[in-house]
């Protein structure tokens, strides 16, 4: 079983989010509470890791995976973004969106679409989320936690820990975390074109579900 580990959801114990990091940094996988649901997470330059978060939802490199960061000067070091798209990202950042953009040299390759050398990038609104960044000192690649066959993330920690015994190294449970994933803005375009509408609201981008 993976080890599960109880931690504030508003403010979160240095020692449980230095655990994580540490876990992340040995090329761990876990997962832990987001501001839309529970997210599996690993190391960004760790392929053993990255095979393992694909193996765990069963998603081939076309599947867009998501860089989590800490801040959009981050984002901006992994993507590409001009002025129009970086107003947009400051719109509506740190919340529950990913973007998809077009990734810079700073990423590996194996972590972009293939063709599209894309990737989804997002700023967490979440104080576990963030305190994980902010020790780990760099983005995060993560997923939503909806395994293969279930219509719906996972949304208790105990069941994360049921469902991916053996498969993973760390749940962090913030406690109940939600069921609606992020809104995914695609902005290689002229004009944003909306993905998948979840919890983040279409206003910033003028789009309509």
């Amino acid at each position: 079983m993976p080890q599960l580990v109880v931690i504030h959801h508003e403010n979160p114990q240095a020692r449980h989010v230095e655990r994580a990091a540490q876990l992340l940094r040995d090329g761990g996988v876990i997962a832990f509470p987001t501001d839309s649901c529970y997210a599996l997470g690993c190391p960004l330059g760790d392929k053993e890791a990255l095979d393992r978060l694909r193996a765990l939802r069963e998603m081939d490199e076309r599947h867009h995976l998501t860089l989590m960061c800490r801040d959009l000067s981050e984002i901006a070091k992994y993507a590409r973004v001009d002025n129009t798209q970086y107003r947009l990202l400051k719109a509506a950042t740190p919340g529950s969106y990913v973007f998809i953009l077009e990734g810079t040299k700073e990423l590996p390759r194996r972590v972009m679409h293939p063709k599209r050398k894309t990737l989804g990038l997002r700023v967490p609104a979440h104080p576990v989320a963030l305190a994980l960044l902010e020790a780990l000192g760099e983005p995060l690649l993560s997923t939503t936690l909806l395994l293969p066959g279930q219509e719906e993330p996972l949304r208790e920690a105990w069941e994360i820990q049921e469902a991916l015994a053996g498969r993973i190294e760390l749940v962090l449970d913030g406690g109940y975390c939600g069921i609606e994933p992020t809104t995914v803005i695609d902005l290689t375009g002229p004009t944003p074109e909306l993905v998948r509408h979840g919890k983040g609201p279409l206003t910033p981008f003028g789009l309509t579900s």
